[in-house]
């Protein structure tokens, strides 16, 4: 039965929170697909599993044939398709009442969403924004209270990310406890109750950004990716339950969720932005210079593909 109430889809809700079954969508607040009042056209989306287009930095021989090869970055995705609403009522005020939500889920905002596709079982989202929105009023509409809707979502991040967000959490380094006396045999040396080492794994086909916050007491928080050699260390010294959040998508540093730290960023720091996961497996080093017990480094990310 279709909804009669009119309900305002314009709140950012968890990606695919509200999809159960394959070939739905969920935009914002908005559940599309089978078994809603809005189906979508059997060409499906344009734009969802093709590589974006990209900018390069290739460089032209001079004096010889071809290129030499540069980087490539991609640029936004662009997500198009066709929506029906398709009222399950046979009455005007169902046919408005689906209307009137998909003009307010599919408005002119600044603020990008998540857009959360599920096929064959898997689910990924992209942060997107309704760039274009074509509702016919023609006389299917009119007569029959069906509409047809064209749509195009521009994602300034081309990535399309897992729904599931993973996290790793570990204290520094400490010491393992040594042998006991008088010794017996076999000798136990103890065990350490951190290593300051963690894992990412991104099973992904593109390189995701983590989130990492540092949290005191210590001084100097670093961190180094061992696969890539990349680090992020900071001149700063964290109080007991402070918080530096590093957020290396936005290249943004914030000490506890007010006052930016980008400044402290050490010498042999790299740019926030180059900070990624590569599809594979990261071996983090969480390396302060002095710590204290409740010193510890989290890790979130989302696996990501082109």
């Amino acid at each position: 039965m279709a909804e009669t109430t009119t309900t305002a889809y314009t709140e950012d809700t968890a990606p695919g929170s509200l999809i159960t079954r394959d070939g739905q969508m969920q935009w914002a607040g908005l559940l599309l697909g089978p078994g809603t009042p809005y189906e979508i056209d059997r060409g499906g989306l344009s734009g969802w599993e093709d590589l974006p287009e990209y900018d390069t930095s290739d460089a032209d021989h001079p004096t010889a044939h071809g290129a030499w090869p540069g980087a490539r970055y991609a640029r936004p995705r662009k997500i198009g398709g066709t929506v029906w609403t398709v009222p399950s009522e046979d009455s005007s005020d169902s046919s408005l009442s689906a209307m009137r939500a998909l003009r307010q889920a599919l408005l002119l905002g600044d603020a990008e969403r998540w857009l959360a596709v599920r096929l064959h079982g898997e689910t990924l989202a992209v942060r997107a924004r309704v760039s274009q929105r074509v509702l016919a009023a023609d006389r299917t509409y009119t007569t029959q209270g069906v509409a047809r809707a064209s749509v195009q979502w521009y994602a300034t991040d081309p990535r399309r990310y897992s729904v599931t967000e993973q996290s790793a959490v570990t204290g520094a380094p400490q010491p393992e406890s040594g042998l006991t006396w008088p010794l017996t045999w076999p000798l136990y040396w103890g065990q350490s109750a951190s290593t300051g080492d963690v894992i990412a794994a991104n099973s992904g086909s593109a390189p995701t950004h983590p989130l990492i916050t540092f949290t005191g007491p210590c001084a100097s928080p670093t961190v180094t990716d061992r696969t890539s050699g990349r680090r992020l260390r900071y001149e700063i010294k964290l109080a007991d339950g402070d918080e530096l959040v590093v957020d290396t998508a936005a290249g943004t540093v914030t000490l506890n969720s007010t006052a930016s730290r980008r400044d402290t960023a050490a010498a042999d720091s790299s740019p926030e932005e180059l900070f990624a996961f590569e599809p594979g497996r990261a071996q983090l080093a969480f390396r302060p210079d002095t710590f204290d017990t409740g010193a510890r480094m989290t890790v979130r990310w989302r696996d990501a593909e082109w």
